[in-house]
């Protein structure tokens, strides 16, 4: 029953360098195999049109729609590679998104070189409030310098839910001098906000490598401070497959996590069931920084 709750499909190979397969390497197939080998029973697929795949959102609703029950598409909204980033019409390009394709949650992108204002700005804020107003889930990478505004937009919007990518980004490939683990732990007192536990290679640097036995230690407290009840587990598939196996991404979690085996049932498969179905416990009051 376990569901891997990030994963890409490409038509073509994004990333250099080349490989010798670049039409077959990121297709649906190769993740199938993977999922059927290891028991994994669905997949939500983090959509991005980056490199030669324009379509890529298209061409996961067409997977979808070709094997029934096991991939969940999140459309890529917003990001920093379509032509419309960061112009107005936010609210409306979400619109026309609902309206064509039925999803229970989508991928956000921010770019490198802003400050993730824009979440709680006159543009992003009205489309964010739509998504929390249709319980639309948040897939969002955001980097350690925009989880300021990542916190402010989970306060101002406390019925929408927040799935960061890749332990927040929580590695020293985007150090930037300063310690990056207190500012993921504030996010915990945030309860709409959910770790991805996931992309391990992509935010460290070498030589770091599988299990990353040097950057556990500073992955450990933000792991104990969410909890098992708000981390996911994802492969980050195919783009993992440049750090390690698919099996791997699973045994960071079974074997290498610090969490009892008893846990592992809820963030391999019930808090993300519970996310996709639209059925999270209770949201607990938290301190807003507000006058009540």
């Amino acid at each position: 029953m376990t569901i891997d709750a990030h994963v890409h499909i490409w038509e073509q190979w994004p990333y250099q360098p080349p490989v010798p397969d670049p039409g077959t390497r990121a297709r649906a197939e190769q993740l199938l195999f993977e999922m059927d080998l290891h028991g994994v029973e669905r997949a939500v697929v983090i959509c991005a049109r980056i490199g030669d795949n324009a379509r890529n959102v298209d061409y996961a609703f067409e997977t979808a729609a070709r094997h029934p029950g096991r991939f969940h598409v999140f459309p890529d909204l917003e990001c920093r590679w379509a032509p419309e980033f960061r112009t107005p019409g936010a609210v409306q390009r979400l619109e026309q998104a609902l309206a064509r394709w039925d999803f229970t949650g989508f991928t956000h992108y921010l770019d490198a070189s802003e400050d993730g204002s824009w979440l709680t700005g006159p543009e992003g804020l009205p489309f964010m409030e739509l998504a929390a107003e249709r319980s639309l889930l948040l897939s969002l990478s955001a980097l350690p310098h925009q989880i300021g505004a990542v916190r402010a937009l989970a306060i101002r919007l406390p019925s929408l839910q927040i799935l960061l990518h890749h332990l927040a980004h929580l590695g020293d490939r985007h150090a930037d001098g300063t310690d990056p683990g207190t500012p993921v732990i504030s996010l915990a007192s945030c309860p709409n906000i959910h770790l991805k536990y996931s992309g391990m290679g992509n935010i460290t640097l070498p030589p770091h490598e599988f299990p990353y036995p040097d950057a556990q230690p500073q992955w450990a407290p933000v792991l104990a401070t969410f909890g098992a009840d708000r981390i996911v587990w994802g492969s980050d598939y195919p783009v993992s497959r440049r750090h390690m196996t698919y099996g791997q991404t699973l045994s960071m979690l079974t074997r290498h996590a610090p969490f009892p085996a008893g846990a592992h049932r809820a963030m391999l498969h019930d808090n993300m069931e519970r996310l996709l179905s639209g059925t999270s416990a209770p949201l607990p009051k938290f301190d807003t920084g507000r006058p009540r």
